[in-house]
């Protein structure tokens, strides 16, 4: 398609887009984000699935948690530098 043939297209969508009732404009403009970038919207529709801790699990969250209460964490600028990614 060239660039004036496309140039067309966008006015004759947004001509159709000016033409549309309120009540529909909601629908076109969803469609037009899944078209746009799909997956961001599939992530922002996609339901919370919450699964049970496991007793290890939530026992390994629990030392965790104590560890970082206790000073014994790594910061982000200190992970980044051991990766090289930052100085």
């Amino acid at each position: 398609m060239t660039e004036q043939n496309l140039d067309q297209e966008r006015r004759q969508a947004h001509a159709l887009l000016d033409a549309l009732p309120a009540e529909k404009l909601n629908a076109v403009r969803s469609l037009l984000e899944v078209m746009v970038e799909p997956l961001a919207r599939s992530l922002a529709l996609a339901g919370v699935e919450e699964e049970d801790l496991t007793p290890d699990a939530a026992a390994a969250l629990d030392r965790a948690r104590a560890s970082l209460a206790r000073g014994e964490g790594v910061s982000h600028d200190e992970v980044l530098r051991e990766f090289g990614l930052k100085q």
